[in-house]
């Protein structure tokens, strides 16, 4: 089924998450980054951080604290067994740490098919906010959609 570009301007609901320094040394050992400041608090007062910063890449994690995170595009008609993850973009304003509180704001800023419909892109911006509304980032995805039944 082919994506309706109607959709686009549609705004997801926020999702808020407050960072916690366990959760953001997983991340990091999970995505290999070995420099000390994304795990060890000493490591990151010496280099001048408050606290813990957010390992690169972390925030669009945010977007998945919530109990059914693909369920808006289950309600766009998408089926989940076709989707693929095209593209991340991020533009940091400011270093999250832990004990932030963020918020995350998404919204779907285009769609457009290839291959005479056969894919769909779906491309959505995510603000994302300090709790005093400072923009901490500019985060840019793009999910590829597999339409095996369109020409090509």
């Amino acid at each position: 089924m082919a994506l309706d570009p109607g959709v686009i301007g549609t705004e997801l609901p926020p999702i808020t998450m407050t960072l916690d320094a366990g959760r953001l040394r997983f991340f990091a050992k999970a995505i290999g980054e070995t420099n000390p400041v994304f795990t060890d608090e000493r490591a990151a007062a010496a280099a001048g951080h408050r606290a813990l910063p957010a390992p690169p890449t972390f925030l669009f994690a945010i977007e998945l604290e919530q109990p059914d995170p693909f369920g808006w595009l289950a309600g766009l008609g998408v089926d989940l067994r076709r989707i693929l993850h095209g593209e991340q973009h991020f533009i940091y304003h400011a270093t999250a740490y832990a004990g932030d509180t963020l918020t995350a704001s998404p919204r779907i800023t285009d769609v457009y098919s290839k291959k005479g419909g056969a894919l769909d892109f779906l491309v959505r911006q995510t603000a994302v906010t300090r709790t005093d509304g400072s923009l901490l980032a500019d985060l840019r995805s793009v999910l590829v959609v597999r339409n095996p039944g369109a020409s090509q």
